[in-house]
């Protein structure tokens, strides 16, 4: 319980100044300008467009007294797509993430250094005058593409492949959208299942799932924090913070998964990024000296490269009729 309660300290001090929105709300204004004009519905209810970022990286050494590799070259790039639907009383969000990142050394041979796929789904009906607490569906899928390996030193060890692990959310609660930035979604009642379809994860029995079974399931409690800011006409910050305890088996361990992603913008597209991810789950037990021990896991990473936003395309159609609020969307 101790280790789960400084845990939280930690990620609630890092997120202190940046609380944070779950649709990823950078991703609701392509620039500064786009989210002054977006105050106004009556001619669209359908929004979509997304970005995409692309970074590169590359070092050489010769003869360089102090050591390193003679070569090192990294490649990263981040893929966003959102589709947002509005009415008066209801909304819909959509947002898709893809991170993929490869890393070539001399001395390591070539690796990924990140692979993620993050799909989201979220409905929220108004529920007060004010207009900023929903009664809200959540659904949220985590996995990556590629095969995943530990190293230590030229050794490797297979720890992940696609769908193993994957991650399932599905949540019904409450959201709070005091404005346009931030979201905090509280929700007593979810369900959260891993999946591990991987033959030979399986039978492991990684990442809290039974030896030789696909996918385990829990129940719990789920909050959710995102927060997406322009802090200045060239810096912008996204974030969320994703907590979920376990009612019934060690409720004390809260798993965390948290994302942070500064831009500072360079010149026309091109644009500087650092992003910090931790994640804790005490059933991912691949760390310590006998690589069976929980951690934290931490990456960071900085880069350089092309920063593109894909074109806002806005449409009106008519109201998505959803257990009978779609009735209520033009009152």
């Amino acid at each position: 319980m101790k280790k789960g309660f400084i845990l939280i300290l930690l990620v609630l001090g890092l997120t202190k100044s940046f609380s944070q929105d779950l649709v990823l709300a950078k991703l609701r204004s392509e620039t500064t300008r786009s989210i002054k004009k977006d105050t106004d519905t009556s001619t669209w209810n359908w929004k979509r467009g997304g970005l995409y970022n692309f970074n590169l990286s590359q070092s050489s050494l010769s003869n360089w007294a102090a050591g390193g590799d003679n070569f090192n070259m990294a490649l990263n790039s981040y893929f966003n797509y959102f589709a947002f639907y509005q009415q008066p009383r209801f909304n819909w969000d959509n947002n898709l993430d893809v991170n993929l990142g490869y890393i070539e050394s001399t001395s390591l041979g070539g690796r990924k250094n990140d692979d993620r796929i993050d799909l989201l789904s979220k409905y929220g009906y108004k529920i007060d005058s004010g207009g900023v607490v929903f009664v809200s569906g959540l659904i949220n899928f985590r996995s990556q593409f590629f095969d995943g390996y530990a190293f230590s030193g030229t050794k490797s060890v297979f720890t992940s492949s696609f769908f193993s692990p994957a991650y399932l959310i599905l949540s019904a609660g409450f959201d709070y959208k005091p404005n346009k930035d931030l979201s905090i979604f509280f929700s007593p009642l979810t369900s959260r299942t891993t999946l591990v379809l991987n033959s030979y994860l399986s039978s492991l029995g990684k990442y809290g799932v039974d030896t030789g079974k696909k996918a385990n399931r829990e129940t719990g409690l789920f909050v959710t924090i995102n927060y997406s800011k322009a802090i200045t006409d060239l810096i912008s910050y996204k974030g969320r913070a994703d907590f979920f305890s376990n009612y019934y088996k060690k409720p004390e361990n809260i798993n965390v998964y948290m994302t942070n992603l500064f831009t500072f913008k360079m010149y026309k597209n091109f644009s500087a990024t650092y992003s910090l991810d931790l994640i804790y789950d005490d059933k991912i037990k691949i760390f310590g000296p006998t690589k069976s021990s929980p951690g934290l896991q931490l990456k960071s990473m900085v880069g350089i490269g092309y920063l593109k936003n894909l074109q806002v395309k806005k449409a009106k159609v008519k109201p998505i009729l959803i257990g009978g609020f779609g009735n209520n969307s033009n009152k």
